[in-house]
């Protein structure tokens, strides 16, 4: 019988770009681990069964007005309650892209990652755009090479950690 790969699910959502990014450069980097299957899903279409059939997580949003975008809360109102004592111990990462300091939005989701019980990692990882004009916040986001870089190594060490049993 062969046995089942581990599934890192990542929820994204992302309102200018900057968050996909992340969730993609997170994936990239998840999938050069041998052995792990990952599952890049937008916040919008991932549900409470596609938690339950995940070993570890990434959630990945924008900082919206202070806090996480709205998406990402309608997400977790979805999931919450169907996956409550059910997901315990697995482990999990954040990501936000900000355009201030993302500490509003980090703030919320590990409050929610906390009532799941859920095994943080690696701090969250925090990109800041710096946009604090309308025009700015509202453009399509573009993150540095650096930036994504850094999305990537997470990715690859959640999945690596993940697919040698150490979460």
């Amino acid at each position: 019988m062969k046995a089942r790969k581990p599934v890192l699910l990542i929820v994204w959502h992302s309102a200018t770009g900057g968050a996909q990014a992340m969730a993609a450069a997170f994936a990239q980097g998840a999938a050069t681990e041998a052995g792990i299957e990952v599952w890049l899903m937008n916040a919008q279409h991932a549900g409470p069964d596609d938690v339950l059939a995940a070993d570890g997580y990434a959630f990945v949003s924008p900082e919206m007005l202070g806090s996480m975008s709205g998406l990402m809360k309608d997400f977790f109102e979805r999931t919450y309650y169907p996956v409550l004592d059910r997901i315990q111990g697995r482990p999990s990462m954040l990501m936000v892209c900000a355009g201030s300091d993302g500490s509003g939005a980090v703030r919320q989701i590990q409050r929610i990652l906390t009532g799941w019980r859920l095994r943080e990692v690696a701090p969250p990882l925090v990109i800041c755009t710096h946009a604090q004009t309308p025009e700015r916040i509202l453009a399509p986001k573009v993150l540095t090479a650096a930036d994504i870089q850094k999305c990537r190594e997470s990715g690859q060490a959640l999945a690596a950690g993940l697919g040698m049993g150490l979460f």
